[in-house]
């Protein structure tokens, strides 16, 4: 009867190990492909305003945005993020996170 109760306790305790592994692994996967689907959309936005003179003219204006935290916004960039928001009113990027995606293109 020990034995039983044994091997009993053991099978559920391996189950119920193996169904939190593959629920945490269900979970960051999840977590990562919301994050990729976020950061994929922002580049795919900067990538087609790639060649629009009013994004470009403010990389300066993005890298002392990006630099200072936010803190230092040039009229060119405040330009280029209505320009954006204007072009893709369904982006929820801030503009910090623009800012960052028109340096990294």
């Amino acid at each position: 009867m020990f034995r039983l109760l044994l091997i009993l306790t053991t099978s559920v305790t391996l189950l119920a190990g193996t169904a939190s592994a593959s629920s945490f692994i269900a979970t960051t996967d999840t977590l990562g492909a919301s994050l990729m689907n976020t950061v994929e959309g922002t580049s795919d936005l900067t990538s087609s305003l790639n060649d629009d003179k009013l994004v470009l003219d403010a990389r300066d204006d993005a890298a002392r945005f990006v630099a200072s935290a936010g803190e230092q916004r040039g009229a060119r960039l405040q330009a280029a993020l209505a320009h954006i928001r204007h072009q893709a009113p369904s982006i929820t990027a801030s503009d910090l996170e623009l800012a960052r995606a028109i340096l990294a293109r």
